[in-house]
């Protein structure tokens, strides 16, 4: 048995904005134990001073690619899967080393990279894992441009991210199929995206039959569906037929985010600005050019004014990054900044935190500090409610990352 105190520590639990100065966090093995104010003696233990330090729960990434590799899918398709797992390790070490100790990938992530993980021949956060998304034909995940000629086993729909799947029957055994692989959730696409060739942003997809089939799949594992969902309509359809988690949510009314909000936690948005920043500053650099740049003007427009009526009806909003390409990942930690505008400190903390992890049903397991909860701690040479600007340098600022109790950085 391995005990680690964590002493003299300035403690956000990952809800209360009352923060407990001078705080101690008892780790046994990869668990915390106890979570107490002032100094704790246990014999034997290894005692680490905080130095007063900001320490909080490690922090979670509700839309993250493992297979991230670039925005150029057909590229990504065309790879080796040994070539796309060696750049998803390296996608996932520098989001660990970022402090993102849980990621949930809702396109692409499978058992394979989840098992070489927790079994420590990779390193990375915990990841939480969908398979393939699901998408209409002609959908945001068929990548297939116009000018495509069909296959004659309807290969070419299917990708890395997605599976064209159309109709009940369909719907179900696909989703039964990613659910027996451990699928943590299923996710669908029910609105027009940026990066596919022939959908446009404002086009509904799937029917609510469809969804509804995909919703009771997930609810037989007591699991729950993620949307790909931009528009408005799209996100009134996630609340009538069970979605739990709205991805994106860009481009809604006011009355929708009081919806949401109203919603009693069981449908969350989950935004994701750093990708639409990401797309509006490099987009050509990116290989994004045409009518997909038209579409994310549209998205980016409508982004901040969403999060601001989601904010202003008292919605619980998640948070995700949604990021392609390595060399820009590091912009994962800027959703603090992006979002500073519209949400205080404590807010922005708690969505990374405590209200991710509810989103994802594992509350009390990550995204919090107390007994029973994963030993994923992050400790900040400057306190982020006083200057949330500093969650978006990790490398200058994060003194310690730990998961499951061991560290994974140590600069003390």
């Amino acid at each position: 048995m391995s005990i680690k105190i964590l002493r003299n520590g300035l403690v956000f639990d990952g809800r209360n904005e009352a923060l407990i100065e001078g705080g101690s966090i008892v780790i046994e093995n990869d668990r915390i134990r106890e979570v107490a104010t002032g100094d704790v003696s246990i014999a034997g233990a290894d005692v680490i001073d905080m130095g007063g330090r900001f320490v909080m729960p490690g922090l979670l990434d509700l839309h993250f690619h493992v297979y991230g590799i670039s925005l150029n899918m057909s590229l990504i398709d065309n790879m080796t899967l040994p070539l796309k797992v060696a750049y998803a390790a390296r996608l996932l070490k520098g989001t660990l080393h970022r402090g993102y100790t849980t990621v949930r990938d809702p396109a692409g992530g499978e058992i394979g990279l989840h098992l070489a993980i927790s079994q420590g021949l990779m390193e990375g956060p915990r990841l939480y894992y969908g398979g393939k998304a699901l998408s209409q034909t002609g959908g945001h995940g068929d990548m297939r441009p116009a000018h495509h000629h069909d296959s004659p086993c309807g290969c070419a729909a299917n990708s890395t991210f997605a599976e064209v799947v159309d109709g009940v029957e369909n719907v179900r055994k696909f989703c039964r199929n990613e659910l027996r692989k451990g699928a943590d959730h299923i996710k669908l696409f029910i609105s027009g995206g940026v990066a596919s060739p022939t959908d446009p942003i404002w086009m509904p997809q799937y029917t609510n039959e469809e969804i509804l089939a995909a919703v009771y799949e997930a609810s037989t594992r007591r699991k729950y569906v993620v949307a790909h969902c931009h528009t408005d309509d799209g996100a009134r359809r996630c609340l009538q037929t069970g979605i739990r988690s709205i991805d994106h949510c860009t481009i809604i009314t006011e009355e929708t985010a009081q919806l949401i909000a109203a919603a009693d936690g069981k449908t969350y948005a989950v935004p994701t600005i750093a990708v639409q920043e990401q797309i509006m500053r490099h987009g050509p650099e990116l290989g994004v050019f045409g009518e997909s740049l038209e579409k994310i003007k549209v998205a980016h427009a409508a982004a901040y004014q969403s999060m601001e009526y989601l904010k202003r009806a008292g919605a619980r909003v998640g948070m995700g990054t949604d990021l392609f390409e390595e060399r820009f990942h590091p912009m994962q930690n800027q959703e603090f900044s992006f979002r500073s505008d519209i949400f205080t400190p404590i807010e922005l903390l708690r969505s990374a935190t405590s209200i991710n992890a509810e989103i994802m049903q594992k509350s009390g397991m990550v995204g919090s500090l107390e007994p029973g909860a994963y030993a994923d701690i992050i400790a900040i040479d400057r306190n982020p409610l006083k200057d949330i600007h500093v969650m978006a340098q990790p490398d200058e600022h994060f003194s310690v990352i730990m998961k499951g109790g061991e560290f994974v950085r140590n600069r003390l």
